[in-house]
């Protein structure tokens, strides 16, 4: 794929991920997630840091620690990591940039366009993860949801994902015709089933019954209010 137009699906994952985030209000940050043991307030803290390691990689700063140090996020802080993440990739010698990504293991060096695809993937899923903790279903637009399984189906599936802080679970039997997010939730571990969320209160107070992964749609809604 080239990379401009990774690039593309990209910003659109992470701002599909900044449309769904959000919606979330203070007294939701206790509900459980798709990701085992992790409430709301984790996942989010979680998904802000991501950012801010993946910009300071992007800007030739992987390396250094405290770029992903997971600390206490708000829906404000997680929007400003995302615009950072944007932004960093955008800069114009990202895509000659080879990224330093100390979480993983053995191999922590790699080209853009591949560093790049593990983000947009951990933002497609991420984005389900929060809209099933608030309860709202989510969708991904069809310019995104081709790419986004081809991506999916790259990851390897082994005894890697078992090990502890392995980013994706084992993958689940999916059919090949299933609705194409349906097929990368399970391709990472993910059950589309999910229904975690009923243990705790309930949906937010009055949210919208879906989530839109269009970044077009989604400026176009914030605008008209």
């Amino acid at each position: 794929m080239p990379i401009n137009d990774l690039l593309a699906h990209h910003r659109a994952a992470v701002l599909a991920s900044v449309a769904v985030v959000a919606q979330v209000q203070a007294a939701d940050l206790g509900r459980p997630t798709p990701c085992a043991e992790w409430t709301l307030a984790d996942l989010l803290a979680h998904m802000t840091a991501q950012h801010h390691g993946f910009a300071a990689a992007a800007r030739g700063r992987g390396g250094e620690h405290a770029a992903w140090e997971v600390r206490p996020a708000t829906v404000a802080g997680y929007t400003a990591a995302a615009e950072d993440v944007l932004a960093a990739f955008a800069e114009p010698e990202v895509p000659q940039r080879e990224f330093e990504l100390p979480e993983f293991r053995p191999v922590s060096r790699f080209p853009a366009a591949q560093a790049i695809s593990f983000h947009l993937i951990d933002y497609v899923v991420h984005g389900w993860d929060v809209a099933r903790s608030l309860g709202l279903d989510h969708h991904l637009a069809p310019d995104l949801a081709g790419p986004a399984l081809r991506i999916a189906l790259a990851v390897p599936d082994g005894d890697n994902r078992l090990e502890p802080g392995a980013a994706f679970g084992p993958a689940l039997a999916v059919d090949d015709d299933a609705d194409p997010l349906h097929r990368i939730l399970a391709l990472l571990g993910r059950s589309p089933e999910w229904t975690g969320y009923a243990a705790s209160a309930g949906p937010s107070s009055n949210p919208p019954s879906s989530t839109n992964s269009d970044p077009v749609a989604n400026a176009a809604s914030s605008e008209a209010r």
